[in-house]
C-alpha cells in the first residue's frame, strides 16, 4: 500500500490516453530537451517583476521572453515561441507560473531579478455504507449531523482523479441552493458538460497541461491505449470514491454486488462538492495540483481534500505545502492524507503544520471467507467476492496449487506466469506483492484457475484489505499463509474449499491503526506531531464510476455503483467531511480552530474501551502512529476550547526551524527577517493542539518551556482543570493548573514545562495533557486532550 500504489487494492501504473498526449507538430523532437518547471516570483512590481498594472499572464510571459529566445533568434526555426511554453499562470495560492524550459533556460530564468525559485515539476501519487455509523453519525435531533446542519452551506473541494457525476451519491434532491458566494464553474470536455453539475456537485474542472508536457509522445506506447477522459469525468474511480466519502448524498440499498449492503452516506451529506481533476493514470504533477488549488481557493471552497502526496521533503520544495499555506491564509481548511508508507518511522507526508494530516484506521466490519483444509483445519480469511454465504459446507473442494520451488513470477501469480496444465480447475495460492492483489486474481482466472487464496507475506502480517476479485478468492494473514503452505507441502494431494461468511459488524476490535498508515515523527518539523489524527481507511465502501468494474481491472465487465478501497486516501475525506460539519456549525472559525476541535476531541480508546492498538500487533498505538487519536465528529462540533493560530505565527515557526529568509519566502510568500522576528518573539512556540518536543541526542538542553493559548468556544463561566500523564522518565508541569473563563470567546494562556534530564537512553516517550471541564450543570463536561511526544533525534 505504498505511495507507488495508486490505491490500496491494486498496483496501477497511471497512463494517459492518446487524446491527452502532448504533441506539438514538428517540435516533437525538441520535447526531450524540455522539462516542466514551476517558477516562483517575488510580488508583482516589487523587484523587477514587471509593470504592476499588467495582468499576471503578461507579467509571467515577460519573464519567459527574457529567458527563452524567440523562433526568429533560433538557428532551428522549429523551436517553439516563448508564449507556447507557458502552461499555467498561478494567481491565488502561488505567485508564479509553470512552463516548459530547457535546463539552460531554467538556469537563465533563475538568475533574473524578481525570480524567487525555479524547480522542476514533481510527480506525486494518490495516497461508505457503514463508516459514518462507525463514527457515531446518525439521524438524531441532538446529534452532530443535526447540530452541524449536515454540513449545509459548506463546499468541499476534492483534488483527485475527477468525478462520475451520474453516481447516485451526487444526486441533489433535498440539497439547498448553491451558495451565492460560489464562483466555480462546471467545465465542459469529453463526455462532460454544464448539465452534469447540480446543487450537490457545484463545480468541476480538469488540469492536464502538466501531464501532457511530461508524458511520452509515442502514440504506440501501451499507455496511450488506456482510456481516459479529457474532462472532469473520472475514468479511474479514486476521485469519485473520495468525493462521495466526504460529502456524498444518502443512497439506500447500496452495496458492492450485494456485499456490505446498507445506506451509503458521506460524512457531510448536506455539503456541496467541487471536483478538481489533477490526477491521471500516470500520477499527479505538481504543476497541475497547484493550478487546481489556485482555482479552488478562488472559486470559494471551504475545505480542500487532498488524498495525494509524496515522500517527506523540505517544505520549501513541496508545492502542496506551499499552495496550502496560501489557502489557509484565505480561510480554507486543508485536509491531506498522511501516506501509505507505514509502518516505517518518519514516513509521514504532508507534514506542513497548517495542514490537517490524516492516518488510516480499521473498522469493526469484516468480510470473512474461511479456507477449510483437507486436514480439517480452518484458516480465517477475508473477501468481498459475492459468493454464496454457506459457513457450514462452503464451496466445492478443490485441489490446492502453490508454485513452491517454481519461478518467482508464478509464486506471485504475475500475468502469464501460470501454466494452465498446473492450475486449471484448482485453488491457486498467490503470494502478495509485486503486482496488485486484484491483478493476481485476473492472472489466475486467465490461466484457468477456479479459486485464489492470496497469502500475506511477513511484511503484510495480518493486514486485511479486501478486493472485489474477478473469481472466488480470499486473503489470509501471514500466520495462516505459513500454515497453509506447510499443509500443501505435507501431502501429495492437498485440497481445500472456501466458505464465504457475508458481512459481519461489531465482532472485531476497532479502531486500530492500519499497518500501511504512515508514521511520525515529522522529518521537516519535529516540533509538530504528525499525523494529526486517524480515521477510517480500511475496506471503505463508496461511490464508483459506471465505466469501471468494481475490481478496477480493465477486463472486469461487472458494474457496480460502489466498490471497496483502502488507504490513507480513504481516511482523508472522512476528516474533510468532519471539517465541513465543524465549518457548518461554526462558520466564523479559522482553519486552525477547526483542526483543533477535531484533534482535541479524538478518541484514544477503541469501541471496547481499550487503548487503540497499532495494527494487529496488540500493542498500544503511540502518538507517532495515531496523532491525537481517532476522530469523533460528535464531540468535534462542540469542543469547549480550541487552540487558534494566526497565519503570521506559522512564519515565526518556520524561523524557529532554522529556515533561511529565502526558504521562508518560498513557502509563505512573505519577506521576513528571521533574526528580528525571533528577537521580537523570545521563546516562541507554535500554538498547536498537540505537544511535540525534540531534544538533541547525547547533549544539549534537556528541558524546555512551551506556551499555549486556548479560546473558550463553549459556555461562559466555565472552568477547566489540568491533568497530566507525563511521558516515562520525563517531568511535565503545567501552570496555571486551572483556567476560568467568564465569557464566550475569552482566551487564557498557560505554560508547559518539559524536563527530560532523567530520561537517558531513550528514542521517544509520550504522555498527555487534558483540560477537564468542571461540572456546572451544563450537560456534558468537555475534555480537551493534547498528546505529548518527546523525541531524541539522532544528529
Amino acid at each position: 500500500m505504498g505511495f507507488l500504489h495508486l490505491f490500496a487494492s491494486h498496483v496501477v501504473f497511471l497512463f494517459l490516453s492518446s487524446s491527452l498526449v502532448f504533441l506539438h507538430g514538428a517540435a516533437a523532437d525538441q520535447e526531450e530537451a524540455l522539462r516542466t518547471y514551476i517558477v516562483q516570483l517575488h510580488p508583482l512590481g516589487s523587484t523587477g517583476g514587471g509593470d504592476a498594472t499588467s495582468s499576471d499572464h503578461d507579467w509571467h510571459h515577460a519573464f519567459l521572453i527574457k529567458s527563452v529566445p524567440s523562433s526568429a533568434e533560433q538557428d532551428d526555426k522549429r523551436q517553439w515561441k516563448p508564449s507556447s511554453r507557458l502552461l499555467y499562470s498561478y494567481h491565488t495560492v502561488f505567485d508564479g507560473f509553470a512552463a516548459r524550459l530547457s535546463v539552460g533556460e531554467a538556469a537563465a530564468l533563475r538568475a533574473l531579478q524578481g525570480v524567487a525559485s525555479v524547480r522542476e515539476d514533481r510527480r506525486v501519487e494518490l495516497h461508505t455504507t457503514y463508516s459514518y455509523r462507525f463514527l457515531g453519525l446518525n439521524v438524531c435531533p441532538t446529534g452532530a449531523w443535526a447540530r452541524a446542519r449536515y454540513g449545509r452551506g459548506v463546499v468541499v473541494g476534492v483534488l483527485d482523479t475527477g468525478v462520475w457525476p451520474e453516481s447516485p451519491s451526487f444526486d441533489d434532491r433535498g440539497m439547498p441552493p448553491v451558495p451565492d458566494r460560489w464562483r466555480g464553474v462546471c467545465e465542459t470536455g469529453e463526455r462532460f458538460n454544464a448539465t452534469n453539475c447540480n446543487r450537490k456537485l457545484v463545480g468541476a474542472r480538469f488540469y492536464s497541461k502538466g501531464h501532457r508536457a511530461n508524458y511520452p509522445t509515442d502514440p504506440s506506447d501501451a499507455a496511450a491505449r488506456t482510456r481516459e477522459y479529457a474532462s472532469p469525468r473520472d475514468a479511474h474511480g479514486h476521485g469519485t470514491h473520495t468525493a462521495s466519502t466526504a460529502a456524498g448524498a444518502a443512497v439506500a440499498g447500496a452495496s458492492v454486488l450485494g456485499a456490505g449492503a446498507g445506506e451509503a452516506r458521506g460524512v457531510a451529506p448536506g455539503a456541496h462538492v467541487a471536483a478538481y481533476k489533477v490526477c491521471w493514470f500516470n500520477g499527479c504533477f505538481s504543476s497541475d495540483i497547484l493550478a487546481g488549488m489556485d482555482d479552488a481557493v478562488r472559486d470559494g471552497v471551504d475545505v480542500l481534500s487532498l488524498s495525494l502526496g509524496g515522500f517527506p521533503i523540505p517544505l520549501f520544495e513541496d508545492s502542496i505545502a506551499i499552495g496550502s499555506f496560501r489557502a489557509t491564509v484565505r480561510g480554507v481548511s486543508v485536509v491531506s492524507a498522511a501516506g501509505n508508507n507505514g509502518p516505517e518511522p518518519s514516513s509521514v507526508a504532508n507534514e506542513a503544520p497548517w495542514m490537517l494530516t490524516v492516518g488510516a484506521a480499521t473498522l469493526d466490519r469484516r468480510f470473512p471467507a474461511y479456507v477449510r483444509l483437507g486436514n480439517g483445519r480452518v484458516l480465517y480469511g477475508e473477501s468481498m467476492y459475492p459468493g454464496k454465504v454457506d459457513l457450514k459446507n462452503g464451496g466445492k473442494t478443490l485441489e490446492l496449487f502453490y508454485a513452491a520451488g517454481g519461478s518467482r513470477e508464478a509464486m506471485y501469480c504475475m500475468k502469464g506466469s501460470l501454466s494452465a496444465a498446473d492450475v486449471a480447475g484448482k485453488m491457486v495460492v498467490c503470494d502478495r506483492g509485486i503486482t496488485g492483489r486484484a491483478d493476481k486474481g485476473q492472472a489466475v482466472k486467465e490461466a484457468g484457475g477456479a479459486v485464489m487464496v492470496l497469502a500475506n507475506s511477513e511484511i503484510n502480517r495480518q493486514e486485511d484489505s479486501v478486493d472485489v476479485h474477478v473469481l472466488p478468492a480470499t486473503l489470509v494473514g501471514y500466520q495462516e499463509a505459513v500454515e497453509l503452505k506447510k499443509y500443501i507441502s505435507s501431502t501429495p494431494r492437498p485440497v481445500a474449499r472456501i466458505a464465504f461468511g457475508g458481512t459481519r459488524i461489531g465482532r472485531a476490535r476497532a479502531p486500530a491503526v492500519a499497518l500501511f498508515s504512515a508514521r511520525g515523527p515529522s522529518v521537516t518539523s519535529p516540533s509538530v506531531l504528525k499525523p494529526d489524527v486517524i480515521a477510517p481507511g480500511v475496506n471503505i465502501i463508496a461511490a464508483w464510476p459506471g465505466s469501471v468494474g468494481p475490481s478496477g481491472l480493465d477486463g472486469d465487465a461487472r458494474r457496480s455503483n460502489f466498490t471497496v478501497l483502502s488507504g490513507t486516501s480513504m481516511a482523508c475525506p472522512h476528516v474533510s467531511g468532519i471539517a465541513a460539519l465543524v465549518r457548518s456549525a461554526h462558520p466564523s472559525w479559522s482553519p486552525a480552530m477547526v483542526r483543533s476541535a477535531i484533534m482535541t476531541t479524538a478518541d484514544v480508546t477503541d469501541r471496547q474501551g481499550k487503548p487503540i492498538t497499532d495494527g494487529d500487533s496488540g500493542e498500544r498505538a503511540d502518538a507517532f502512529a495515531m496523532g491525537a487519536g481517532h476522530v469523533n465528529p460528535a464531540l468535534a462540533v462542540d469542543p469547549g476550547l480550541v487552540y487558534d493560530i494566526e497565519p503570521a505565527d506559522y512564519v515565526t515557526h518556520l524561523c524557529t526551524l532554522g529556515y533561511t529568509q529565502r526558504e521562508v519566502f518560498k513557502i509563505t510568500h512573505s519577506a521576513v527577517n528571521c533574526s528580528e522576528l525571533l528577537h521580537a518573539n523570545p521563546g516562541f512556540t507554535l500554538n498547536y493542539p498537540s505537544i511535540a518536543v525534540a531534544f538533541k541526542d547525547g547533549g544539549g538542553e534537556t528541558s524546555t518551556v512551551l506556551r499555549r493559548t486556548v479560546t473558550n468556544v463553549g459556555a461562559p463561566n466555565s472552568t477547566y482543570t489540568a491533568r497530566v500523564g507525563a511521558p516515562v522518565g520525563v517531568k511535565v508541569t503545567v501552570a496555571p493548573t486551572t483556567l476560568a473563563f467568564a465569557e464566550f470567546g475569552e482566551k487564557k494562556s498557560f505554560q508547559v514545562r518539559v524536563d527530560a534530564s532523567a530520561a537517558a537512553g531513550k528514542d521517544s516517550a509520550e504522555g498527555y495533557l487534558v483540560w477537564k471541564q468542571r461540572s456546572a450543570g451544563q450537560g456534558r463536561r468537555r475534555t480537551v486532550r493534547s498528546p505529548i511526544a518527546v523525541t531524541w533525534p539522532m544528529e
